[in-house]
């Protein structure tokens, strides 16, 4: 199974990124899962003004990003909290697709500097999923006082969000697999 993090944040000095970072390293240490981290500070994008797929002459960044959502079977988006939603360039990046997330499985994590640890965002980002199409996790994974939750290496260091990571990287696993399974044997069938 193939999983995609999205890393929604493009700001210097960002702390999402060890909370992505983070869940790729452990995802990948499961057996049958491949991941792909898939940073949007990389793909730069333009303001989208239209859908990819209506667009005469897309840009190559655009189409690789939507190559890569679609090959993934599963999908979880990392965002700071902004202003009490996700971040602005996660939201223009999930505008450029549409069928790349129908009926994929996707979870939230988001990141703050407070100790909400991004809950409105999270609410936010589930409904989002539920008009793309998907299936949103029910679990969120939410990192408050992110600046002290790493080391200067960018480890993991607080006990308590450890078992947090521990807990959502094996009920993501659970519900992305039961979700990519039973659309397998429905293809089977078919």
């Amino acid at each position: 199974m193939k999983i995609a993090v999205i890393l929604g944040s493009v700001r210097e000095g960002r702390q999402s990124h060890k909370v992505a970072h983070e869940l790729a390293n452990r995802f990948a240490t499961h057996e049958g899962i491949e991941v792909e981290l898939i940073d949007l500070a990389d793909v730069n994008l333009p303001i989208m003004s239209e859908r990819l797929n209506k667009m005469a002459n897309p840009p190559a960044n655009a189409v690789q990003f939507s190559k890569s959502v679609d090959s993934a079977d599963a999908i979880v988006l990392v965002s700071p909290e902004y202003n009490g939603s996700y971040s602005g360039v996660l939201k223009n990046a999930i505008d450029y697709l549409l069928k790349e997330f129908s009926r994929k499985p996707i979870g939230v994590a988001t990141v703050a500097g407070g100790k909400f640890g991004g809950l409105n965002a999270t609410h936010q980002m589930q409904s989002l999923i539920l008009h793309l199409g998907a299936f949103p996790m029910p679990l969120k994974l939410l990192v408050p006082f992110v600046q002290n939750a790493f080391d200067a290496e960018e480890n993991l260091t607080d006990e308590t969000l450890t078992k947090s990571f521990e807990t959502y990287v094996k009920e993501f696993i659970w519900f992305a697999e039961a979700i990519v399974l039973h659309k397998q044997r429905s293809l089977a069938i078919a």
